[in-house]
């Protein structure tokens, strides 16, 4: 029992469920290059879903303070529900490597976020870095080139953005739930709202059912259903419940690392020299918004 109670838990925790989300780029690729995207999400959902059921009895008896159900409810909304309709329709369009480098952003729009909802100072330096990763990714995107798994890394990139947006406004309710609500809860919470979301969209006529059976595709389903929809979302909550917010972002910043690596190791995706700039003012506006010394340069 040691272990579950030593200080770098937290931080194990948090390193798996990044390690987790950057994979879950590569294998949704895959799957998405079978299935509709709507019959990939309701699939993951509906996985981490009977995942929880044999702890309904346990979350009956969970009190759910006054005001806090439609703050849930919100936070579900913006992730999975809606994080994951723009993430998907990303997938479509731009690369698994590109995706994890617009992924660096999010702890720049948390920083933001804070600034303008928490009232929370920023350093110059966060300023600059922030403007310094916008720029790279707009870069990034401007020089990609289509290609067969990429038809438009542009539009996909852009998809990717307003998933982290969304990602946004899940982490700064989800600080405020942590301190109420068990990471077990709130991750079953995120899994039973997301079910019931896509439930009617696989009905919609856009939406394309499957009529055969793939092996890679279904196993990626079951891999972002169970190890990421379960697993990433379950250590990071935790995580998120031990440690202040503003270290929790920090470690979305090895996501792209992690990506990189594996869209090239398995997907054989790759960046011209142009790309690798971009990616690397990316890098260094985040590294440079990590700036937590409590110094004059504040606004």
């Amino acid at each position: 029992m040691a272990i579950f109670e030593s200080k770098y838990t937290p931080v194990v925790a948090l390193i798996v469920a990044v390690f987790l989300w950057a994979s879950s780029f590569v294998v949704l690729k895959i799957a998405l290059a079978v299935y509709d995207p709507m019959v990939v999400i309701f699939g993951r959902m509906i996985l981490a879903s009977l995942c929880f059921v044999f702890f309904i009895p346990k979350f009956r008896k969970q009190k759910i303070h006054k005001g806090d159900l439609k703050w849930l409810a919100v936070m579900a909304f913006c992730e999975p529900c809606m994080y994951f309709i723009f993430e998907s329709h990303a997938m479509i369009y731009t690369s698994a490597s590109q995706a994890g480098m617009i992924v660096a952003t999010l702890p720049l729009l948390m920083a933001v976020s804070a600034r303008f909802i928490l009232k929370e100072k920023l350093s110059r330096k966060t300023i600059i870095g922030f403007i310094l990763a916008v720029i790279g990714g707009i870069w990034l995107s401007i020089y990609s080139s289509a290609t067969e798994s990429s038809p438009d890394p542009t539009l996909g990139n852009f998809l990717e953005f307003l998933a982290m947006c969304c990602a946004v406004g899940y982490m700064t309710i989800l600080k405020t739930m942590t301190a109420r609500y068990s990471a077990l809860f709130i991750t079953a919470f995120q899994a039973f709202m997301g079910a019931i979301f896509y439930l009617p969209l696989l009905f919609l006529p856009t939406t394309t059912l499957p009529d055969f059976y793939h092996p890679a595709a279904t196993f990626s389903i079951l891999y972002l259903g169970i190890c990421i929809t379960l697993g990433a979302y379950g250590l990071y909550n935790y995580g998120m419940s031990r440690l202040p917010a503003s270290q929790t972002t920090a470690y979305v910043n090895l996501i792209p690392v992690f990506t990189l690596i594996m869209g090239w190791a398995i997907l054989d995706e790759k960046l011209n020299y142009i790309q690798f700039i971009a990616a690397g003012l990316v890098m260094c506006g985040v590294i440079l918004s990590q700036d937590r010394s409590k110094v004059r340069d504040q606004v």
